[in-house]
């Protein structure tokens, strides 16, 4: 089959979950013996070879400003695919929703992945949050496929625009720590803190993990890894405490010592709130990870319902006792770790979603 993905910022472009899936899913269909063709952001590139990997890459500009370069590189990148030879469209991204009218009249068969609950995140007030929502019920009605990456995101969507989607979650590769002196040059040692990995934004909620962290009695360390890309009053408000317990050593760019962070954690700390299968938590279980994770439908869903992780409210109060309380007695921790890669391997390889896309793909060209 010829499929393109639209939606992404490229190919090879990790930066965040939607490019580590474009990544993961391209190369598996590759393999195989399919053609795929990946549609890049021109201005993120300093070269720019047709071809890595097997992946044919398709490089367009876009409007560089915050709010409408995804939007404006979409388009574009919809009016290229329109004119080409491909079985399926593949875009990521509820915000894409409108192109599908294009699509549509071109009669190119279609999927979308919707990913999160895009409308409901603080980031997006007003008139981003009506676009959002109005994006992802466009969604429904243009595209001959609606992805979801949790059953829980298809039951809001069915609830919520009354529309099926079709279940496919994210992967992971689950992974060992290797060289643990990365994290000793931090002044880090293994199980002697707790780590919370993502952007500084509300709907992460690091505050409340960083303030119940700091009522909590722990004589370990917490170790805050991201940022937010540009002066925000949000994160800087998280980063004045003055608890000496609490680390921000802000981007960790290099691969090797993000592994060994997660690895040799004595807890992760999975406060994000309104995603489906979330990637970083998805990480958490592949390294290894003892998870201590805010209660909601979708956390639930990935850790079986306590299973894989302990829960705490969105309270400051809940976050301090769930700290307390699992260092009073370590050996549920010491269970959730010896466990955590058995939730990937069964159910979130890439292996395993690259077949599920394989197959949805091959459904829709009958």
């Amino acid at each position: 089959m010829k499929i393109a993905i639209i939606g992404s910022r490229g190919y090879p472009y990790v930066y965040s979950g939607y490019e580590t899936f474009v990544t993961e899913l391209s190369t598996r269909l590759v393999k195989k013996g399919h053609k795929i063709t990946v549609y890049c952001h021109k201005g993120l590139f300093k070269e720019f070879p047709p071809v890595v990997n097997g992946v044919d890459l398709v490089y367009l500009p876009a409007i560089e400003t915050k709010s409408i370069s995804q939007l404006s590189h979409s388009l574009l990148s919809t009016l290229h695919v329109v004119s080409r030879s491909v079985d399926v469209v593949l875009y990521v991204n509820s915000a894409n929703g409108p192109f599908g009218l294009i699509t549509t009249i071109a009669r190119k068969k279609t999927a979308i992945n919707v990913d999160g609950l895009e409308w409901l995140r603080p980031k997006w007030k007003g008139l981003g949050a009506k676009y959002f929502y109005f994006s992802s019920w466009l969604s429904t009605k243009l595209f001959d496929v609606v992805i979801s990456d949790s059953d829980r995101m298809a039951d809001i969507y069915k609830k919520e625009f009354n529309a099926s989607s079709t279940t496919i979650a994210y992967g992971a590769n689950p992974a060992y720590s290797t060289n643990p002196e990365l994290i000793e040059q931090m002044g880090l040692k293994k199980n002697d803190y707790y780590l919370i990995v993502g952007r500084l934004i509300p709907d992460n909620n690091a505050d409340i993990i960083v303030k119940g962290f700091e009522k909590s009695t722990s004589k370990k360390k917490l170790v805050v890894v991201g940022d937010v890309p540009y002066r925000d009053a949000y994160a800087e408000s998280i980063k004045k405490t003055t608890d000496p317990r609490i680390l921000f050593p802000g981007y960790v760019k290099d691969p090797n010592v993000l592994r060994e962070l997660y690895c040799n954690s004595y807890a992760y700390f999975h406060g994000h709130e309104f995603g489906g299968t979330n990637p970083t938590l998805l990480k958490a279980l592949a390294y290894g990870c003892g998870i201590l994770a805010l209660d909601t439908v979708f956390s639930r869903e990935v850790l079986l319902d306590g299973k894989h992780g302990v829960f705490f409210q969105k309270d400051v109060d809940s976050v301090a006792m769930v700290v307390n309380e699992t260092e009073k007695d370590s050996s549920r921790l010491e269970t959730l770790r010896s466990i955590a890669r058995e939730r990937i391997t069964s159910n979130y390889t890439w292996e395993k979603i690259a077949d599920q896309y394989e197959q949805l793909f091959t459904t829709m060209t009958l």
